[in-house]
């Protein structure tokens, strides 16, 4: 009999519906039931595509014996982290600073007031490698909930007492400048792999959020030391094996330092910000590979994660099943001389092992290998290579294809939108541009309530009952920011600000610093607080990234200040820590820069009007922003007072709204628009 977790519409939670475990979702209501019962409660937070989930799953929570000891003797949680990030932050901060790790799953047990008193993640359900079988956690911690109840009670009580005095107070204390910026390129320079690419050693994570600060370093400074960096790092991706080859798109990270081995999953917020940077590579170096690669990430998160209400789905998982029917990480994407023989045939088939590195001793598990792209086929070899390409991808298409977590995250779809937008205008895809504005439309539609407030997820078309946190309302802003300047259509610069002002009036601390939630939450132990970077950027960072490009359309004052407040925390920890607070030294290198306003004022349809639009969109001026249209156009605050040149379609460069004289000559506006 399902439990209760049969009502939910995250994909994660429905995994466990049917588990024996008589799980609970997080709930006002759960606490309640372990009062009444007076037991401890068993969280367990994962999410669809994490591997060790879904072992730790069917090892004990399949499992009819630890079921029923759970059932008897805690009141079991479960929490999908995606759709609560607040919750997961909060419980795994007080992992780390207990156990010096984290991870997930998540595995906390809690008092009745949600007080956390004892900590890990995956847990066996044998005893082996030094960690104790979930069956003897269990055990221990139900003898200690019942026979030392004081000493537990202490425990948790000093855990919150730790982790209340955590609160971050960085902001006010000025805006980072050249000597912060300059320090975080050289600590960049210091843990950067020359040889293989990428920073620090395995496993190795797309430093997307980093590459995206190198990247408008280079485009303010013209250091070339960061264009390289973000250049060779970029490209050493796209020929790994952490790129798919077949069908594009990224895993989550290589396992090792050469990214030949992924971890299989594929994250929807990974391949928005991948397809953003190599599109931002190639407005920078022209480069085919990264033109390819931001391309093939766009078609991919078209073709494999948009949802049938126009959204995108949250991931794919790393399993699926081998043909065999175990159920195997990387199954649905490597590759045997043996496999391609059988699809291509025996020339065919030695061609595309050399070309795609597959070996008889293999790159990953029992001789399979993943694909690289060690080096182009040679023009002569096009048509050739995209006949192998094609049937391989047709008949891995027959494959059991891996699940699909198909919830819709707000702030993910942010990031898509923003980047589905800027690659289809930079390569004249207005498909690509068509999809951003739907999966705008359905954020608007459904994600919106009509105060503006953010749902952070919706699923088959229903919304979730989570409340947008921080990420989501900084990210759809940042979305909608990219759609108007691309579209030239000023309801989402509006939409746009409508979200940053509940930022303003919900989310901002005294002194400029941020909170992950809204003042009006749901309160937990302690209220998160993050400011750096991980998977995705920090709600923190990202705020200030949209604040200051709504500043820059608008002349907002507010927005600037909120801003530069928020960007204090990149003044104290840019120059200790680059690689964990990218997204803000991109924020402040836009900030130093201006950033630029471009006004394009012209008929729509007029070819001069296109061609000034086309040369702003290709600037490479760091954060700069574009609005377009007739001239006094009311939607975009840039256009007013900007009148035609002699009749003539004309574009004006900006900075807080004092501007150079307006041209009518691309080239020269391509020139305004660089160093």
């Amino acid at each position: 009999m399902p439990n209760r977790l049969a009502h939910e519409t995250s994909p994660y939670l429905l995994q466990h519906a049917d588990n024996p475990v008589d799980w609970w979702p997080w709930s006002a209501e759960a606490f309640d039931e372990a009062r009444r019962r007076d037991v401890p409660v068993l969280l367990s937070v994962g999410y669809s595509s994490c591997h060790w989930c879904h072992v730790m799953a069917h090892e004990s929570f399949e499992d009819d014996t630890t079921a029923a000891y759970v059932n008897e003797h805690f009141v079991a949680v479960k929490v999908d982290r995606e759709e609560r990030p607040d919750v997961d932050a909060v419980y795994m901060e007080a992992v780390q600073a207990a156990t010096g790790q984290g991870g997930w799953p998540m595995t906390v047990f809690l008092t009745p007031d949600a007080e956390p008193f004892y900590f890990g993640t995956y847990f066996p359900p044998e005893a082996k490698h030094g960690m104790p079988s979930f069956g003897e956690v269990l055990d221990g911690v139900a003898r200690a909930w019942t026979d030392r109840r004081d000493e537990v009670g202490a425990v948790a009580g000093k855990i919150v007492t730790d982790l209340a005095a955590r609160s971050l107070a960085f902001g006010g204390d000025g805006v980072p400048g050249e000597e912060e910026l300059a320090q975080a390129l050289l600590g960049l320079t210091r843990e950067y792999d020359a040889t293989r690419g990428g920073f620090g050693g395995a496993p190795k994570f797309p430093p997307s959020m980093a590459l995206e600060f190198l990247l408008r370093h280079h485009a303010r400074t013209g250091a070339e030391g960061a264009l390289q960096m973000a250049a060779d790092t970029c490209e050493a991706m796209a020929r790994g094996g952490i790129y798919d080859q077949l069908g594009g798109g990224f895993a989550r990270y290589a396992v090792d330092r050469d990214w030949v081995v992924p971890h299989f999953e594929k994250m929807l917020y990974d391949n928005a910000l991948l397809c953003r940077v190599y599109a931002h590579l190639w407005r920078i170096t022209g480069s085919d590979l990264a033109r390819r690669v931001a391309l093939e990430t766009a078609d991919f998160m078209v073709r494999e994660l948009r949802t049938s209400e126009g959204g995108f789905a949250s991931a794919l998982d790393a399993d699926s099943d081998d043909g065999t029917g175990r159920h195997v990480e990387g199954a649905y994407y490597v590759w045997t001389p043996a496999r391609l023989e059988e699809v291509l045939g025996e020339e065919d088939a030695g061609y595309a092992a050399r070309h795609y590195g597959v070996t008889e001793e293999g790159t990953f598990e029992e001789g399979a290998s993943v694909l690289q792209l060690p080096q182009d086929a040679g023009v002569a070899d096009a048509e050739r290579i995209a006949s192998v390409k094609a049937r391989l991808l047709a008949a891995r298409d027959l494959r059991e294809r891996p699940g699909r977590d198909d919830k819709v995250v707000a702030a993910w779809n942010g990031l898509a939108i923003a980047a589905l937008a800027e690659t289809g205008a930079y390569f004249d895809r207005p498909d690509l541009v068509e999809r951003a504005t739907e999966a705008a439309d359905l954020l608007v539609r459904l994600h919106m309530d009509a105060g503006a407030r953010l749902t952070r997820t919706s699923r088959d078309g229903r919304a979730g009952a989570n409340a947008g946190v921080l990420e989501d309302y900084a990210d759809v802003a940042e979305g909608f920011l990219a759609l108007a300047g691309v579209t030239g259509e000023g309801v989402w610069l509006e939409f746009a600000g409508f979200l940053l002002d509940i930022v303003l009036d919900q989310f901002v601390a005294e002194g400029g610093a941020l909170y992950d939630t809204a003042h009006d939450a749901e309160t937990l132990i302690r209220r998160p607080q993050d400011p750096t970077d991980n998977a995705t950027p920090s709600g923190w960072s990202a705020a200030a990234g949209a604040l200051l490009s709504y500043a820059a359309h608008t002349g907002s004052t507010a927005h600037r200040a909120a801003a530069e407040g928020a960007l204090g925390v990149v003044k104290a920890l840019g120059p200790r820590a680059p690689r964990f607070i990218g997204w803000g030294l991109a924020t402040a290198e836009a900030l130093l820069d201006g950033p630029r306003e471009v006004a394009v004022v012209g008929a729509p349809d007029d070819a001069a009007t296109s061609e000034l639009r086309r040369a702003a969109l290709l600037g490479t001026a760091p954060g700069a922003v574009l609005a377009f249209g007739a001239p006094g156009g009311e939607e975009f605050p840039l256009l007013r007072d900007r009148p035609l040149v002699d009749g003539g379609a004309a574009a004006y460069v900006c900075r807080r709204f004092t501007c150079d004289a307006p041209t009518t000559d691309p080239a020269e506006l391509t020139r305004k628009l660089s160093r």
